[in-house]
């Protein structure tokens, strides 16, 4: 049964440490729990898709600077002549896009705490200036599809919301599937839906810290359930109450689970509504960036 009250310091460490994945999928392990999605678990969630409805789960390319923008991204366009009556328009694009801003993927290099990174590789060994030799983005280059499962909580709790006061714990997530009717099964993409949009129209706020989200006490949760994915519109709540440099992220170097970062679910929460089902096809196409700790995507819900 899964535990229902917040847990100590050193009930968060040893989620972080005793329940790793380290090692788990041996000479593959640099692509840590998407070997869970394989040819049958990929075949299964395209038979999910009954109409054909698409649902993108990505924010617009973000060139706006704003608190929870302080690095925005470079969007350019150039125009060519095209002799004798012709033209042509090009673009560069450019972004930082790890941050708060850009709907990206966390690749498995991209965080560590003291203990190492994902599968005990040292940092020092594996960050260069010109990538990651182990758990980089590349390692996802043929593309991920997988079923995806909402887990609303706004809805759930009948609030617009997450406040930093009620923070997403571990339990709700596992009473959200219940009452949704859906069972989390390996492999799977979770998006978890705090409802960003509507706290940002509110508060008009958004940024690095402070700012509310899952709790720490959501680590089990992602273990036990052997996901693949999490991928969410708050991400942790900041800052953690335990003096520890990450808590739910820290699922990237425990499990080997890849993290979507900054997902609009707005739109999938309410498509879901009209559909009557939390369950469906997702696709999520990184860049092919060679070493690259993770890449900016957007995601496709296919109903």
């Amino acid at each position: 049964m899964t535990k229902r009250s917040v847990p100590t310091k050193q009930e968060v460490l040893s989620y972080l440490r005793d329940r790793r994945n380290w090692g788990r999928w041996g000479d593959k392990g640099a692509a840590g729990a998407m070997n869970l999605i394989d040819d049958a678990k990929r075949l299964a969630a395209t038979r999910l898709v009954r109409k054909g409805r698409t649902v993108s789960l990505s924010r617009p390319f973000p060139v706006q600077a704003s608190p929870g923008n302080p690095r925005p991204a470079h969007h350019y366009v150039t125009r060519g002549v095209r002799e004798p009556d012709g033209g042509s328009a090009g673009d560069y694009y450019g972004v930082a896009f790890h941050g708060w801003a850009t709907t990206h993927i966390d690749a498995l290099s991209h965080v560590w705490d003291s203990e190492g990174m994902w599968d005990g590789k040292d940092p020092d060994d594996v960050i260069t200036f010109s990538g990651s030799t182990y758990g980089s983005v590349d390692n996802w280059s043929d593309g991920i599809l997988t079923r995806g499962v909402l887990l609303d909580v706004p809805r759930h709790r009948g609030k617009p919301y997450v406040t930093r006061e009620e923070p997403v714990h571990g339990w709700e997530l596992e009473d959200v599937a219940a009452a949704q009717g859906v069972e989390i099964a390996p492999g799977d993409a979770v998006m978890a839906y705090s409802g960003r949009e509507a706290y940002v129209r509110d508060t008009g706020l958004w940024g690095p810290s402070p700012r509310p989200g899952l709790h720490a006490s959501c680590l089990p949760f992602v273990r036990d359930n052997d996901i693949s994915i999490l991928g969410w519109d708050m991400m942790d709540i900041v800052p953690n109450e335990y003096d520890v440099p990450w808590t739910v992220h820290g699922a990237i170097f425990a499990y080997g689970v890849a993290l979507l970062d900054n997902a609009l679910l707005e739109p999938l929460a309410a498509a879901c509504a009209e559909e009557g089902r939390y369950e469906f096809m997702v696709t999520i196409n990184p860049l092919y960036v060679v070493g690259g700790t993770g890449s900016p995507v957007n995601p496709i819900a296919v109903f």
